[in-house]
């Protein structure tokens, strides 16, 4: 194992400043992602309890909710699973350093899955926000008919 000098892990340190700084914004992403999920609960919630059985309307809204819950749980996941490997990047690029290592691959590897995760988990949330306008359409044009 090849020792190694602060001078030599100064550049490291500040290569992993920017996988770092990705951390945190994924965690204000997972933040907003999981604020919505709390609230799909809660809407869903609301509206089984005053659910009947010929209510076509509110059982139209619970599916779309449910699948709503599904696509933003999809994209938590995704974007936990990119905070992640690029905590592992972190890591790994300081044993490349310490070790005197040359795995670019890896460090490679590694951020691609980060990205692609996150590019998933927000093609997810784009998705849930579509899905979310269609259960609004749906609750106006329901509400225009009860009060006829």
């Amino acid at each position: 194992m090849q020792l190694t000098t602060v001078a030599h892990l100064i550049p490291v340190m500040q290569t992993a400043i920017g996988p770092a700084i990705l951390i945190s914004g994924v965690g204000l992403l997972l933040m907003t992602m999981t604020n919505r999920f709390g609230r799909i609960v809660d809407r869903t919630r609301i509206l089984s309890m005053g659910r009947s059985k010929t209510d076509d309307a509110r059982d139209a809204q619970l599916t779309i909710m449910l699948n709503r819950a599904r696509f933003i749980r999809l994209a938590i996941i995704l974007a936990s699973m990119s905070a992640l490997s690029t905590a592992m990047l972190i890591i790994v690029l300081f044993f490349v350093a310490l070790m005197d290592l040359e795995a670019a691959w890896l460090l490679s590897a590694l951020f691609i899955a980060c990205l692609s995760c996150l590019i998933g988990s927000l093609i997810v949330f784009i998705r849930d926000i579509n899905i979310s306008l269609v259960a609004f359409k749906l609750e106006l044009h329901s509400g225009k008919e009860g009060d006829s």
